[in-house]
């Protein structure tokens, strides 16, 4: 009887420091876990095992430790998750935005061609108007016309010229009968000379 009663207060002792080398790992597990957390890194059984400097095997074992890194990888999955959601609604915004934008334009695009192809063909129409005016017969005499006139501005030019040296011609016969006008009345003022 004696020798079930010594062992007991070892027996407890052992456990008592297991219990708190177990409590002390389960610590350093969540300040691992916290960390990863808080450097938003990606939360694993071998990160946790890295980072609390304790045996995979623990983790998967103890289940405070599994249900700790359970709850965080979920957390991390929900938060990733989240992120992705959000980073896709942003994405679509985007593409929202640009959609909008690009329906715009085409919409300006389209009133534009629209005004553009009622002027060309509003000048088609006019086009075919002058055209429709014209006969032959007209096209004709407005051509004979036209040569007629231009033979005429040749002419009037060339009259034109023919007086102008008559003009300058007469200016200076003009100049010098003044002159010799001038010396006659010299020669009669002065009869001695």
């Amino acid at each position: 009887m004696n020798t079930a009663a010594v062992p007991a207060p070892r027996t407890a002792a052992a456990l008592a420091a297991r219990r708190q080398g177990t409590e002390a790992a389960l610590q350093r597990v969540r300040e691992a876990i916290a960390r990863l957390q808080r450097e938003k890194a990606r939360v694993s059984v071998a990160a946790v095992a890295r980072r609390a400097d304790v045996s995979r095997t623990f983790l998967y074992d103890n289940p405070e430790a599994r249900a700790a890194i359970a709850s965080a990888m979920a957390e991390a999955g929900e938060r990733q998750t989240r992120m992705l959601a959000q980073q896709d609604d942003e994405h679509e915004a985007t593409w929202r935005e640009r959609a909008l934008n690009a329906e715009d334009v085409l919409k300006a695009a389209h009133i534009e061609i629209r005004t553009q192809r009622t002027r060309i063909s509003e000048l088609l129409g006019q086009i075919r108007d002058l055209q429709a005016k014209w006969t032959e017969e007209t096209i004709h005499r407005i051509t004979t016309e036209n040569t007629t006139l231009k033979q005429r501005i040749r002419q009037l030019t060339a009259d034109n010229r023919t007086l102008d040296e008559r003009l300058k011609a007469a200016r200076s016969n003009l100049r010098f009968q003044d002159r010799r006008i001038a010396d006659l009345e010299a020669g009669l003022a002065d009869p001695l000379s």
